[in-house]
């Protein structure tokens, strides 16, 4: 195993925060392995729970990465945990104003430095009331297709189980299993050097989320629905 990515005071504050909360599952990782040692890359996830941040922010930096999160504006403003999330390379992610693009300056900014980013396309926990990843947001491929990095597929299952945040249910008890699991690479090579139409985002946006998909449908032994659950309201060509 390499050596561990440097980090500083607000990266050891974030995990003395998140470790406890990761061990409320019995986790099991696969594909760990793929995760570069150095260098940029994008890990694209699913979003079931409230916990999924801690639990794959421990998952990433027990690979020996720092994870930097793309993370609604709003909580960066929540005590403590805000100044935890910032201080440790957290970006912000502003929707519906006019700083919409700077989220994305900054994640391709933070990929261009060699540092690994976690995005959950979906934008918020998926609301497919079986738990399936909706249809997702296309920044992600803009973020995929204008940097030379390897685009990590994953999928997480399980924290749901112990804290669903639409019901509000807490349930750590008995403790429940939490997957994590990392796939290959996405080869993005057709895609690179076209115009990056609306069109290109949102096959690509598409291709990511089905390999996100498909790697649950691994994790839960099911068959995976064969189309990304719409919310009302989410346009055409969310960003």
């Amino acid at each position: 195993m390499g050596k561990r990515e440097k980090s500083g005071f607000w990266v050891m504050a974030a995990a003395s925060f998140f470790y406890p909360l990761s061990w409320l599952g019995k986790r099991t990782y696969r594909g760990a392995e793929k995760i570069p040692a150095t260098g940029g890359a994008l890990l694209v996830m699913n979003h079931v729970s409230h916990l999924d941040p801690p639990n794959d922010a421990v998952f990433v930096h027990r690979n020996r990465r720092v994870p930097r999160f793309m993370a609604k504006d709003s909580l960066f403003k929540v005590p403590i945990f805000g100044k935890i999330l910032a201080g440790s390379g957290g970006i912000p992610v502003y929707r519906g104003s006019t700083s919409a693009a700077d989220s994305l300056k900054a994640a391709h900014a933070a990929l261009r430095e060699g540092k690994l980013v976690v995005i959950y396309p979906e934008g918020t926990i998926s609301k497919d009331p079986t738990g399936w990843p909706m249809r997702a947001r296309t920044g992600v491929a803009r973020l995929a297709l204008e940097n030379d990095v390897p685009v990590l597929p994953a999928a997480r299952w399980g924290t749901n189980h112990i804290w669903d945040g639409y019901t509000k249910k807490f349930r750590p008890f008995p403790r429940k299993e939490v997957w994590t699991v990392v796939g290959d690479p996405v080869d993005l090579s057709a895609y690179r050097g076209q115009p990056v139409t609306n069109q290109v985002l949102r096959e690509v946006t598409d291709l990511l989320m089905t390999r996100v998909r498909d790697l649950l449908a691994d994790i839960r032994d099911e068959q995976a629905p064969a189309e990304f659950f719409t919310p009302a309201g989410r346009r055409e060509a969310d960003k």
